[in-house]
């Protein structure tokens, strides 16, 4: 008790906080005193916090402690966003930047997806980060906010039996190329994920870990992420026999056995299910819709 004594006569509240003094801060609701520190700056929290973490009720303490693991969070975020910032920032040297990555282009099954992007000019997005960094609620969330704040973007499919007709690699390339021309403005400079420039294009750079790297391309994967993702899940609910929505066109067990078992749909890419097709009991297709 000595210390939450000395913590509420150390206390100021600031002109805009809900409370009179220390006391009433101490006195409310544990409800009220999280919506009352939600609305403060992290620099105006640290003695209310002090007075949260000498309470002697666990659940003000746990209160306090959550807080600060947020702030740490946030700041955390706050810098990974400076860092993949920066990143393109020096490259653009004051040009409109592209960021262009794909997505898919190992599974079995589905396209393979390219996003591109063009973010405004000291684009602020803390938290946002390479699509594997992100949980599938914050991918969501960031594809629609980049969907509403983004001076340009696009998604590009390129679909199994093209896969299958042209290779891998080509079939990157073009959807990355598509995506690109879908964007319908030039940037001054376009960064690609990856290790090669498609086409030999000029005012390009291919940027090996670019996802992780630079903000424009990590929002780029974001965008392609959920774009296939949806597609996979719709495919789901046509071929729901092969479980689509939960690997995503991906070897996995559960696709592997499907595959064995049913053989292809028209969405899986032959090319790369060579073993599987040779293995399937039944004529392929057999048992599943068209």
């Amino acid at each position: 008790m000595d210390g939450a004594a000395v913590g509420r006569r150390g206390a100021v509240p600031a002109p805009d906080f809900p409370f009179a003094d220390a006391a009433a801060f101490v006195a409310a609701p544990l409800a009220a005193q999280r919506e009352a520190l939600a609305g403060l700056a992290a620099d105006r929290r640290e003695e209310w916090l002090r007075l949260l973490e000498n309470d002697p009720r666990a659940g003000r303490r746990a209160l306090a402690r959550s807080l600060r693991l947020d702030a740490r969070r946030r700041r955390a975020q706050e810098d990974r966003w400076r860092e993949l910032a920066d990143f393109d920032r020096c490259l653009a040297a004051g040009r409109p930047l592209a960021g262009v990555d794909e997505v898919g282009r190992g599974p079995l099954a589905g396209p393979v997806t390219a996003g591109a992007v063009i973010l405004p000019a000291g684009y602020h997005a803390p938290g946002l980060d390479d699509s594997k960094r992100l949980t599938p609620a914050a991918r969501a969330r960031w594809a629609e906010r980049l969907r509403d704040e983004a001076l340009a973007w696009a998604v590009a499919d390129v679909e199994a039996a093209a896969i299958d007709r042209l290779g891998i690699r080509e079939a990157v390339h073009r959807a990355m190329a598509r995506a690109l021309a879908g964007l319908g403005r030039e940037p001054g400079l376009i960064l690609f994920d990856g290790r090669e420039v498609p086409y030999a294009m000029a005012g390009a750079r291919a940027v090996v870990g670019g996802d992780r790297r630079s903000l424009s391309v990590a929002a780029a994967s974001v965008l392609a992420k959920v774009h296939r993702d949806s597609l996979l899940a719709g495919y789901d609910a046509r071929w729901p026999a092969y479980g689509f929505a939960r690997h995503k066109g991906y070897g996995s067990a559960e696709h592997c056995e499907a595959l064995l078992r049913l053989g292809p749909c028209p969405i899986h890419r032959r090319s790369f299910c060579g073993r599987w097709l040779s293995a399937a009991p039944r004529p392929a297709g057999t048992g599943v819709a068209r």
